[in-house]
């Protein structure tokens, strides 16, 4: 990176630098513990997102490239994730007939399982660790906050 920058960086004051640091300890601390407590079930949470977007698509399956834009993950990482679940058994990937370069993203009976054990628990954790500390108001203040951050996010993603 080039020590002559065009202009000077934006440096952040004192309650946005509050604001941030608090966001970012909680978040990967809340990240951590939700992981955790998914342990037991043999799911990380990446593995378990993938797998709730799956069990709600029509017939289990989704296309990778959908899967990829809704998880926001890049299609590379998608594809390790990928293949981590398809070792465990919970995914298979099956070729597109009308697109031979495509692939779906299919949860197996196994996968179903996994995730149908371990939803409970999740939710529990979930509740627990973050939804019981938020007013209604929070709620729905967080809800707006990152939905503008995810949309500002996904168009990056759209623009590369």
């Amino acid at each position: 990176m080039s020590g002559q920058n065009a202009t000077a960086p934006r440096w952040l004051n004192p309650a946005e630098m509050k604001a941030w640091r608090r966001y970012i300890i909680a978040s990967r601390r809340l990240l951590e513990a939700l992981d955790n407590d998914l342990e037991d079930h043999d799911l990380s949470m990446a593995d378990y997102e993938i797998l709730a977007q799956l069990s709600d698509a029509p017939e289990r399956k989704m296309r990778m490239s959908e899967l990829a834009e809704i998880a926001l993950l890049s299609r590379s990482r998608l594809s390790h994730r990928m293949k981590v679940m398809e070792k465990a058994g919970w995914v298979k990937r099956e070729a597109c007939p009308s697109d031979k370069r495509g692939y779906f993203a299919v949860m197996t009976a196994k996968g179903w399982k996994a995730i149908v054990a371990a939803a409970p628990d999740h939710v529990e954790s979930v509740r627990t660790r973050f939804v019981d500390h938020l007013s209604k108001t929070d709620q729905e203040s967080l809800a707006q906050i990152f939905s503008r951050i995810e949309d500002s996010l996904r168009k990056e993603v759209i623009e590369e």
